[in-house]
């Protein structure tokens, strides 16, 4: 599948999730949870694990400083809002499927294909003098760089890099072929039937 539809797909669903009802967004949350777990275990739990503080601040701050019926009525002063912990549970599930999905798309993408999908992206800006393919050249040269590290440790990036031989940097440009018009009105009847479901 062409890599610029498939960022495009994507960001449609995660735009689409913003929309769900709470029994429907855990549901989702659900599924994507299991299919980071089964391609992206190890990139999901790295990201989950960078995120959590995000993760904890959201039910903090949401759960306790949101006015409502207290959940706990021993402590309706120190525990959280019945409101308050929808609104915490809700948002927190947001972020965990954006970062799940996010997982994925990084463990299933290489580098290459992912500057090639940007560049396809930005392509019909160059008519308004966007430059798309230096763009897309820098952010292949920091993939890279980021990928390979520092030399020697993060002291490394405080130093000049001696001069190396240099290396062609190619910009990969797709096709767009039938099955991804397939896959785009796939997408677009699954996102409809939801739509209509969960309405």
């Amino acid at each position: 599948m062409h890599s610029g539809l498939l960022i495009l797909l994507w960001m449609a669903g995660l735009a689409f999730l913003q929309f769900l009802t709470l029994d429907a967004l855990l549901v989702v949350v659900g599924v994507v949870a299991l299919a980071a777990l089964a391609l992206a275990p190890r990139r999901s739990w790295k990201l989950i694990k960078r995120v959590r503080y995000l993760l904890l601040a959201i039910v903090v701050l949401f759960g306790g400083f949101t006015p409502g019926e207290a959940l706990f009525v021993d402590w309706p002063r120190l525990g959280p809002s019945r409101e308050g912990a929808v609104l915490a549970l809700e948002h927190a599930a947001r972020i965990l499927a954006v970062v799940l999905c996010v997982a994925v798309l990084l463990e299933r993408l290489s580098a290459r294909r992912m500057v090639s999908a940007i560049h396809a992206l930005l392509r019909p800006f160059e008519t308004l003098g966007f430059p798309a393919t230096r763009v897309s050249v820098r952010l292949l040269l920091v993939l890279r760089l980021v990928e390979a590290g520092a030399p020697r440790g993060w002291q490394g990036w405080l130093h000049d890099v001696e001069d190396e031989p240099g290396e062609a940097i190619e910009v990969v440009r797709e096709r767009f072929g039938v099955r991804d018009l397939g896959a785009v009105l796939l997408f677009v009847a699954a996102l409809f039937a939801m739509w209509r479901y969960l309405r």
